[in-house]
Order: C-alpha cells, then sequence, then structure tokens
C-alpha cells in the first residue's frame, strides 16, 4: 500500500486498511475510518461545487467535533488550504484574520456566525458561509452566500484541484511577542513529514486512542489528528470546562496517549487521579514550554507505568526535539535531541556553531521547516534564512527556521532551553531567563501558578516582577516565598515584586499562560 504524502491521505489509507476502525469519538458518537473518509470526499466535493478554487483558503471557527475535522481535511482534499481559528477567539480577532489571509469560505455554527454578524462586512474576500444543521433559519442579509452543513455534503462527489507535497496545505495563526497574530503557512510536506516523525518515537499503533484536549488550532493540537490517523488509531475529541474533565475523559475513553502543556499539567498534578489511568496510558507528553520538575515528579508518582515525553516545538517548524523516557531521571531539564528527520543546531548570531554549552539560537532544517508568514515578507525574513555553511556549489540555498530561543547543548548532544530572546531579562548585568525564574518558584510548592517578567528600573536596567498565585486548597505567604527565594536564587534573581492574584492566570489562544498580557496590565497599572 502506498504512503501518504497529502494530508488527506492519512484517512484514505487507514480506511483502506481497516474500514471499521473507530476513527474519531465526540461524547457518546463515534465515526468509523470508511465514514470519515466518505464524509471528507463529500465535503470536498460540495466546495468545489461551491466554487472554490486551488490554494483559496477556508476557515474553520468551531469547537472540536466531527465537522470540524471533516472540514479540515475536506478542504484541503479540495485543493484548498485550511485555516483553524481558535474558537476562544472573539469576532474582532476573527475578523482579523479572515481580512488577513483573504479567506473566501467559512465552516462555523448558527451561533457563532451571530456573533459573527458585526463584523463579516469587514471581510470583502468571504463569498461563501457553510453553517452548522440546526432549526434556526439561516441569514439572508449582509451579501453573504449561505448553505447548510448537510447540503455541502449532499453534493455529488467530485476530484479535488490537482496539488502536490510542497503546495500550501494550511495557516496556523500563532500568538507573537509583539503585534497581531502571524500566519504560519505549512505545506502538505510539512504536516504529513510531522506524523510520520512524531507518530514514529511516541510508538503510535492502530490500537491507541489519543485524547485532543488542545486546540486544533495549535499545531501540537493538530497533530493529535495526524500522528492517529498516521497508523490509524482513535482520537476523542474533548472541549473541556475544568481539569478535573480531562482526568474522567482519560478513565472513561481508557486513552494511551495525553499531550498537553504545562499548565494544564499543572492543574492536573494537584489532582488527585483514579489510579487506573496509569494501567492504560501508556504516555503523556509535554509541549509549549518547559514543564516545572516539581510537576513533572508528581505526575510521574501518579502514572508509575506511564511513560513521560518532554518535548519542544515552534509552529513553524512544528516539533523540533523531543526527550526519551529513560533519559527524564537523568535530565529532567533537557529538551532532547532533533526528532526523526530533522537536524537541530546552535548557532551564534555570525552563523557558526556554539561550542559545547554555550548558549546559542536554535535554528531548525528539515522537512518540518514552514513555508514563511502569510504576507509578511519582513517576519518571515526575520525567521526563514539560508542555512549558513552549506555546501558552496549549491546554488539554491536551504532555508531553515531561528527560532528566536536561546539553547545550549551538552558534550552529549542534548539541547537545554534557555529563554525566548525577546523575553531574557537583564537585569544587574545578568541575563535571566523568566522560565528559570518560574521553574524555582514552583519548585517552593509555595504556588500555584506563576508568570515572570522584567520591568524597567533606573539602577538594575530590569527589576524581575512576578505574578503568583495561592496554590489549590492553601493561602500564599508572600514572606515565606521570598525567604524560599533568598535561599535557593542568586541575589539578582530574586523577584524585586510580587503580586498575588486568584487563579486560573490567563492565558492565550493556545493554552499557555500569556506573559505578554499580563506584563503589559502590570506595567500599565503600575505606570512603569
Amino acid at each position: 500500500m502506498p504512503d501518504a504524502t497529502l494530508l488527506h491521505e492519512l484517512i484514505a489509507l487507514a480506511a483502506q486498511r481497516a474500514p471499521q476502525a473507530v476513527a474519531l469519538t465526540y461524547g457518546k458518537h463515534s465515526l468509523a475510518y470508511d465514514e470519515l473518509q466518505e464524509a471528507v470526499k463529500r465535503c470536498a466535493g460540495g466546495l468545489i461545487n461551491l466554487g472554490l478554487q486551488r490554494g483559496e483558503r477556508v476557515a474553520i471557527y468551531l469547537e472540536k467535533r466531527f465537522e470540524t475535522v471533516i472540514a479540515s481535511f475536506g478542504a484541503p482534499a479540495a485543493g484548498g488550504v485550511f485555516v483553524p481559528l481558535n474558537p476562544l477567539l472573539k469576532a474582532d480577532q476573527v475578523s482579523y484574520i479572515l481580512r488577513d489571509c483573504n479567506v473566501r469560505m467559512l465552516v462555523t455554527s448558527p451561533e457563532r456566525l451571530a456573533l459573527l454578524a458585526p463584523v463579516l462586512g469587514d471581510c470583502p474576500d468571504l463569498r461563501q458561509v457553510i453553517v452548522l444543521d440546526s432549526t434556526q433559519a439561516l441569514p439572508t442579509d449582509g451579501g453573504l452566500h449561505t448553505c447548510r452543513w448537510s447540503e455541502l455534503l449532499a453534493s455529488p462527489v467530485r476530484n479535488g484541484h490537482r496539488v502536490i507535497d510542497t503546495d500550501m496545505l494550511a495557516i496556523l495563526y500563532t500568538s507573537g511577542s509583539t503585534g497581531k497574530p502571524k500566519g504560519v503557512v505549512l505545506s502538505h510536506r510539512n504536516m504529513v513529514a510531522g506524523a510520520k516523525s512524531v507518530a514514529s518515537y511516541l510508538e503510535n499503533r492502530p490500537d491507541d486512542t489519543l485524547l485532543a484536549a488542545l486546540p486544533l488550532s495549535f499545531d501540537a493540537g493538530f497533530s493529535q489528528l495526524t500522528t492517529a490517523f498516521h497508523v490509524g488509531a482513535r482520537v476523542v475529541l474533548l472541549n473541556y470546562l475544568l481539569p478535573r474533565d480531562v482526568l474522567k475523559a482519560l478513565e472513561r475513553e481508557k486513552v494511551t496517549g495525553l499531550t498537553a502543556v504545562p499548565p494544564l499539567y499543572i492543574q492536573l498534578a494537584q489532582l488527585d487521579w483514579p489510579v487506573s489511568i496509569t494501567e492504560h496510558l501508556r504516555y503523556f507528553a509535554n509541549t509549549g514550554g518547559r514543564m516545572p520538575k516539581e510537576t513533572l515528579a508528581a505526575l510521574r508518582a501518579r502514572l508509575p507505568k506511564t511513560q513521560p515525553f518532554l518535548m519542544y516545538g515552534l509552529t513553524e517548524a512544528f516539533r523540533s526535539t523531543f526527550l526519551p523516557p529513560d533519559e527524564v531521571d537523568r535530565r529532567p531539564d533537557s529538551i532532547g535531541k532533533a526528532i526523526p528527520n530533522a537536524e537541530i543546531l546552535v548557532l551564534r548570531e555570525d552563523g557558526t556553531p556554539c561550542a559545547p554549552s554555550e548558549p546559542g539560537e536554535l535554528v531548525h532544517r528539515g522537512a518540518l521547516v514552514g513555508m514563511g508568514y502569510w504576507n509578511d515578507p519582513g517576519k518571515t525574513a526575520e525567521r526563514y534564512k539560508p542555512l549558513p555553511g552549506r555546501e558552496a556549489g549549491l546554488v539554491l540555498p536551504e532555508m531553515a527556521v531561528f527560532s528566536g530561543d536561546t539553547v545550549r547543548m551538552d558534550e552529549d548532544g542534548f539541547l537545554y532551553f534557555v529563554g525566548r530572546r525577546d523575553e531574557m531579562m537583564k537585569t544587574s548585568g545578568y541575563r535571566v531567563s523568566p522560565t528559570e525564574v518560574e521553574e524555582i518558584l514552583y519548585e517552593t510548592k509555595l504556588v500555584g501558578e506563576c508568570v515572570a517578567f522584567g520591568v524597567e528600573h533606573p539602577t538594575l536596567g530590569q527589576a524581575i516582577q512576578v505574578i503568583v498565585t495561592p496554590p489549590e486548597g492553601g493561602a500564599l505567604d508572600i514572606n515565606a516565598l521570598l525567604a524560599e527565594c533568598r535561599t535557593r536564587m542568586p541575589a539578582y534573581m530574586v523577584p524585586a515584586g510580587i503580586e498575588v492574584r486568584q487563579g486560573p492566570l490567563p492565558r492565550n489562544p493556545n493554552g499557555k499562560i500569556d506573559r505578554k498580557m499580563l506584563s503589559t496590565e502590570w506595567i500599565e497599572k503600575n505606570g512603569c
């Protein structure tokens, strides 16, 4: 049987291998692979019949549900480009993205369409809205063509536009350190190669059940679909309100693989886990930032039979490194080595390789390197650059992603995250990573959540400010926390100020604690 080269072929090939195997579960309902494949084909045919041209953008503004997955694979099957929108985004944020990447078609629900009604007039390229079935009447004003989801799937099946693996597949919008979100353009090759790479080191297999807890607009969230479909496994779609809902789903669905971000794991680590979960949860994987050692230790104590995978990735290259479970005890601070089919370099500003343990910029090369930022040549040139030091005889340069993250590599080739260049704090002549401060705060076990950032100071350059929440079910003693900091940190790293808030701290659309928003709010409030 051939191997997949295009995204929608992941489902088609799985349906050929095991048509009756369950592909998706949502609530009490499931879809087999042959049913999912048929729905994707009908969605693609419906989009073609509505006039979708090759490379045109189809935005999907829905929570996790069957239709979200079908549209995400149906649009590429038609030859289009899918744009997943985080369901937490507000109308103005959605409108910005629709305008920025010239979305032609939008898939959404009646309720979400009503929220968008005031702003859709500002999206001149949008010509068609596909609305999920309901008893509500379709809107007739505003000049937009609308149709029901059932009407879309009832259209005759037609072949999509011809595409190849280097064609655009998706635009994922990621929050930047400044300004509006950036649209990262990924190809079929990027996502399919990523699925194969991640599935290989996680050893995913057809009898796996993966929990899709992260947003599908987040590269690591969508990866739960691609890695599962590559091997013919099952994905459980979960829209949770509370961390305890995640535990219930893990137990109820006998999940074998969980991928999440540190803020969710911090909350989960404070809960009592059903003892049965470790009997079927084969692995838990961390992405989106370094997991605090205290959190990792708490999870491992609750899950003695479950393997931990510590990962690092960036949307611009999907996934970059992972730390195998058998290295976690020896190197708990490491983000590991390059994933299969990728090479990770640590380079100085002049492009030369760093010596062992010398901090430098993480640079990713290989099949997972994205196509750039949509409609933003300036930012694309900052991040996607020719790789220095390649063979002189090659006429075409190889493009790599320069992450903007500072890391170091030890003598054995294992990488350690130091911090983001645009978040590093300079205090008393020292460069301090906010994640390093946060790590120590978590180690004290006196805080629930925390975030650190630098604020301008007349003599220090920057003073370190932190915002913390009390531990679960307890109070926070600032004096005791400061005493622990002075014990555990060099003097220049001790926070100059600690603000206590009730949790949880606000997240950005990808579920990470929103350091940028919290620091901006604090600075505005305190007049710094």
